[in-house]
């Protein structure tokens, strides 16, 4: 195995000064220990992987080194554009390295959103003219195979990228540096024993990617309910918001309902104008902002120092409020059940989950198929 402390002295070794990306739980013990080791110059966690490949560039144009972009290869679609209409030897020729963490390897079993993806990893790499290796478990031979790879970045003017495999790194004390956060905060857990009850008969609500979709599945299976009212959004990490204004706008009788988090929003914080821009007076979007990417290892996101409040209002929301006394949800809820949307209610809320938090026991053709049943009745307002 390699110890991800081995990988990282070797890039700065090789000069590396810059770090990027978006995080990944096979590779949590390499982006903790980048965080260990970097300040805020040299180490920016991306609002998305486009993002990142944008700030390696911008940082070889500034000082002419080759950065590290890490990411899952989920993570891959968002990237495509910059790589090929930026980065690529025939255009402009911006030397990086991608560290991609390779989940839904072909015979191993992972999650739903990483049945088509991963599989198409190495294809998709190959289509693209990227140079890529599958980083060995040999620690020797994985920094050999690293150290070749960079300069093949550095001397060809390129994107190269390095695969990982579950289980490479070996386990270590992962220290992740946790967002400040109030003691009055409550869990997302507890948060949605307030809301869920709260929402008006006939509501449809889309979750997002991550536990947020895993904890709403619970509550439903506690509770006795179904789920057929719940699009369980896996994967497409970002996009429920755009999901649920598709809904809103051909369910005008119905209240939809979009659950988001921190991390989901800033990703694609761009379709927040168009929501704003269309107006719709069904559409509410709550975010549970607890200022982390929980979901694969607890880095930080900007979630506690952007204000979602005032964004919203100036792409175009009708209203929006923010809420962090626990003591104050349930008022809030109920506000925002009879606000005119588009609304938007900002949950601040602190970290944390069950160790024992289960999965949708539904596949996700199965929760389309039920769904959509559901959206076909005749709504309950």
């Amino acid at each position: 195995m390699v110890h991800a402390e081995a990988l990282f002295d070797a890039f700065t070794r090789e000069g590396v000064r810059f770090f990027t990306g978006v995080p990944d739980s096979l590779l949590k013990e390499f982006c903790a220990c980048v965080s260990d080791s970097c300040d805020k110059d040299s180490h920016v966690i991306a609002a998305n992987e486009g993002n990142a490949v944008a700030l390696a560039t911008g940082h070889h144009l500034a000082t002419g080194k080759t950065a590290v972009v890490y990411l899952q290869n989920s993570g891959i679609g968002n990237a495509i554009n910059p790589l090929l209409s930026l980065a690529d030897p025939s255009v402009y020729g911006i030397p990086m390295l991608l560290v991609i963490g390779w989940r839904g390897e072909p015979g191993k079993k992972d999650e739903p959103q990483h049945q088509a993806q991963g599989p198409l990893t190495v294809p998709l790499l190959a289509t693209m003219k990227i140079p890529y290796k599958i980083l060995p478990t040999s620690e020797r031979a994985a920094l050999s195979v690293m150290k070749k790879l960079y300069a093949k970045a550095k001397n060809e003017n390129r994107p190269v990228a390095l695969v990982v495999r579950e289980g490479t790194f070996s386990p270590r004390t992962v220290a992740v540096k946790k967002p400040k956060t109030d003691a009055r905060l409550f869990t997302r857990e507890d948060a949605l024993h307030v809301v869920v009850p709260l929402l008006p008969a006939g509501a449809i609500v889309v979750s997002t990617t991550g536990k947020l979709s895993r904890e709403i599945f619970e509550f439903r299976k506690e509770k006795g309910a179904g789920h057929d009212k719940d699009f369980l959004t896996v994967g497409s990490m970002g996009h429920a918001s755009q999901i649920a204004l598709g809904i809103a706008l051909f369910q005008k009788e119905r209240q939809v309902y979009c659950f988001d988090g921190d991390g989901a929003a800033i990703m694609h914080l761009g379709g927040w104008a168009v929501v704003g821009q269309i107006a719709p007076k069904n559409f509410k979007h709550i975010v549970f902002n607890n200022g982390a990417h929980e979901s694969v290892g607890g880095q930080l996101t900007a979630g506690y120092s952007a204000d979602f409040k005032k964004t919203a209002l100036s792409c175009g929301y009708a209203n929006a409020v923010c809420v962090s006394n626990p003591k104050n949800l349930r008022t809030e809820m109920l506000r925002l059940k009879k606000m005119r949307g588009p609304a938007l209610l900002e949950i601040r809320i602190g970290g944390g989950s069950r160790s024992d938090l289960g999965r949708p026991t539904r596949s996700p053709a199965e929760n389309k198929r039920d769904f959509m049943r559901y959206v076909k009745r005749a709504p309950r307002t």
